[in-house]
């Protein structure tokens, strides 16, 4: 079997999206539109993986830290046909099989790609295109074939005929190509007349009657090729999307009570047996265990959430771990590196940043808890706060197991805690607690009789 190499068309700068930031950057679900581009592709273990960059090339770059993919420039975009013309160098000695794919079509399927490439071996193609058919194909290059139903061509909507304009099949910018005929195809492609701009599509073409020919596949879902041109667009895009992962996670066993109002991105994963409430937005690799319980406006981010646990309304979890059983808010902020163990509960309006908060440990109210380690079965009162910055660095907290922490505590870090510990209320703790010990850091009340009617009578006067 011949290698294969992906390669992700990114250089565009998406003028119609009018924004700043490179279309294919733009978030989808939670991630960049191209990192589910990716996704879709990985299961087809391609030798190489190559991104055709340009417009803001370092910030398409940043987008895809760690993915281990190999990134060409195009500086100047003259189009698709110019653009792999640029990994042509890159590519030198490849005499695999090249895959095609533009980074802006989030909603494409490992499973198509992979229907694209066993047909395009399967039938010793030079290339292989991905179509579809479409009620309304404006905007797309149509499909132009034989009367014997063979591929022809492709041609671009602004070179079509009135005639060509009314085919409904288009080309979905997704290809398999022999990659040795590719470039010398692409060597022979010419700009064209209308926009100047070499075109991908125009070396199916001059490829169909060589040996081996070219074939088009149309796809099962028209919608997997939808791309993304528009702020429009990227709206429906989201809709297509939270509509697809809502059927599947019904299908799995997972309860949503308003699949309408469900934001799921594709990559979250759901045991059986949660409910979702209306209004939950789960967005990147979230993982949700079953059994859990999660209300109406949490929005959960990159993070894991175990088994029977149950987050209450407006909860905000980020890049955190939650264990089984957990409860968590109303209205917590979890903010990145936050851990809970097993049995945990972090009431309304806590916010936990950076921290692991033991087995069995309670912060229940209005609490700020920040690069802290509490340990096992440590009741947190309301309004404690850990002052883990002290302008210049963040600093430790560790409070131990069996701990109780009165009402109106500020741990001023670095400190500790010991086991078994009582901090009184409204202490302010600047020194180390040891074990067992009973800690007060507060002023001493004084309490003058009778001085309270004076107080009033010489405010009155003045």
């Amino acid at each position: 079997m011949k290698d294969l190499c992906t390669v992700i068309l990114a250089a565009g700068q998406g003028t119609r999206m009018r924004s700043k930031l490179p279309k294919v950057v733009h978030p989808v679900a939670g991630l960049p539109m191209i990192a589910y581009v990716i996704e879709a592709c990985r299961p087809l273990l391609a030798k190489r993986t190559v991104v055709i960059t340009g417009h803001q090339a370092d910030t398409v770059r940043e987008a895809l830290a760690g993915e281990a993919i190999e990134f060409v420039c195009q500086p100047q975009q003259h189009g698709t046909a110019h653009a792999l013309l640029q990994a042509r160098e890159a590519l030198t000695g490849f005499d695999g099989d090249l895959l095609v794919v533009s980074g802006d079509t989030p909603l494409l399927t490992a499973q198509t790609l992979n229907g694209l490439l066993q047909a395009h071996r399967e039938s010793h193609a030079l290339a292989t295109v991905l179509t579809a058919e479409l009620p309304d194909p404006t905007g797309y290059g149509r499909v132009v074939r034989s009367a014997t139903g063979g591929l022809l061509r492709i041609v671009e909507e602004l070179e079509a005929t009135p005639q060509e304009r009314q085919i409904r099949e288009i080309n979905a910018g997704v290809y398999c190509f022999a990659a040795h005929a590719l470039f010398e195809a692409l060597q022979a492609i010419r700009p064209s007349a209308v926009k100047g701009e070499l075109y991908l599509p125009d070396a199916i073409a001059l490829l169909r009657d060589c040996d081996g020919g070219v074939q088009a596949l149309p796809a099962l879902d028209p919608d997997e090729i939808r791309g993304v041109n528009t702020r429009a667009e990227l709206a429906e895009i989201h809709r297509l999307l939270w509509r697809k992962v809502a059927a599947r996670l019904l299908a799995e066993g997972v309860t949503i009570l308003d699949p309408e109002r469900a934001c799921i991105g594709p990559l979250v994963r759901i045991g059986s047996d949660s409910i979702l409430y209306p209004n939950v937005t789960l967005e990147g690799q979230t993982v949700i265990g079953g059994g859990t319980t999660i209300y109406s406006g949490c929005r959960i981010r990159n993070s894991t959430i175990g088994s029977d646990t149950v987050l209450l309304d407006g909860c905000i979890i980020q890049e955190s771990q939650i264990g089984d059983g957990c409860q968590v808010g109303p209205y917590a902020h979890l903010r990145p590196l936050a851990r809970l163990q097993r049995h945990a509960k972090v009431g309304n309006f806590v916010e936990i940043k950076k921290s692991v908060v033991g087995e069995g440990s309670k912060v229940p109210h209005l609490s700020y808890i920040g690069d802290t380690t509490i340990g096992d079965r440590v009741n947190v009162g309301a309004g404690t706060i850990t002052c883990n910055y002290d302008g210049f660095a963040k600093h430790q907290t560790v409070i131990e197991n069996d701990v109780f922490v009165g009402s109106d505590v500020i741990l001023v870090a670095p400190v500790s805690v010991g086991r078994g510990a009582i901090i009184a209320a409204g202490s302010t703790i600047t020194e180390n607690v040891p074990p067992d010990a009973l800690a007060f850091g507060r002023a001493r009340q004084v309490n003058k009789s009778g001085s309270a009617g004076a107080f009033r009578s010489k405010h009155r006067k003045g």
